[in-house]
């Protein structure tokens, strides 16, 4: 499976932000791809703006999602990516889309808001309640997770677990004391503990770092990117996959029961 990471820089306007989705994934077909994993938040950013994800949300079936679903028709990319989706009730969902040829494959409402570091996620958006699913890609099983969930290894083992071989991770890494070196460890770790591959992207622009990276079932990072705009590929091998676990079976090692969504 040849996995492309599309960064870039979120504008405050929708429709420059679907052009530049569009963009990538028109790039990433033409080179073969059969994955496009874009950035966490893609409808709107502004950094001096912290209601704007209830100001540009908008519906699963709404222009942005029409326009992304046009560019996916005809087409076995499947190109996955978060967007901010009205909740009803005032607030939003954080939900993270997979799409491929004209249609949505899975959505998965972020279950771990980001309360941490004197941000509040939780101010805004309502946390999903249900564990990701699995979606095939080009034969293998993928899991869905976002950003903040990386912090915690109960989601990647659970999905591991399931039957995930590749974790999907879209993300806007906000830049800190030590975050970049965060952002390494944990991407790496889901990795090496689940003996599986994480593709995980980041915003770039003045508030996230970018730095996407492919991390393989040993804990190597086969694709970096740095700072700026970029869109890089990996290939992600079965039997890399295969060999991990037969070297390193701690999936079948383990002692503890497969963890479980708490009420």
């Amino acid at each position: 499976m040849k996995a492309a990471l599309g960064q870039f820089a979120v504008s405050r306007e929708w429709q420059e932000n679907l052009s530049t989705s569009v963009r990538l994934m028109g790039e990433a077909k033409a080179a073969g791809a059969d994955l496009l994993l874009l950035p966490e938040g893609i409808l709107a950013r502004d950094i001096t703006d912290p209601d704007i994800v209830l100001k540009t949300a908008q519906p699963l079936d709404g222009p942005f999602m029409q326009g992304v679903l046009e560019a996916s028709k005809g087409s076995a990319l499947t190109t996955l990516f978060c967007i901010h989706v009205p909740n009803g009730k005032g607030r939003v969902f954080n939900v993270h889309v997979a799409v491929r040829d004209g249609a949505i494959v899975a959505a998965y409402r972020k279950l771990h808001l980001y309360d941490a570091f004197s941000a509040l996620e939780s101010t805004n958006v309502e946390p999903g309640s249900e564990v990701p699913p699995l979606i095939e890609i080009a034969g293998l099983k993928c899991g869905l997770m976002t950003c903040y969930d990386v912090r915690f290894p109960e989601l990647a083992r659970r999905l591991a677990l399931d039957g995930a071989d590749v974790l999907l991770l879209p993300a806007a890494w906000v830049r800190g004391l030590g975050k970049e070196a965060h952002w390494d460890v944990l991407v790496t770790a889901r990795a090496l503990e689940n003996t599986c591959y994480v593709v995980a992207t980041g915003e770039c622009g003045p508030r996230n770092i970018g730095a996407s990276m492919v991390v393989d079932p040993l804990g190597v990072a086969i694709a970096r990117a740095g700072e700026a705009p970029a869109l890089i590929y990996a290939d992600i091998d079965p039997a890399r996959i295969a060999a991990a676990r037969a070297a390193l079976p701690v999936l079948a090692n383990r002692r503890f029961a497969g963890p479980e969504l708490a009420a």
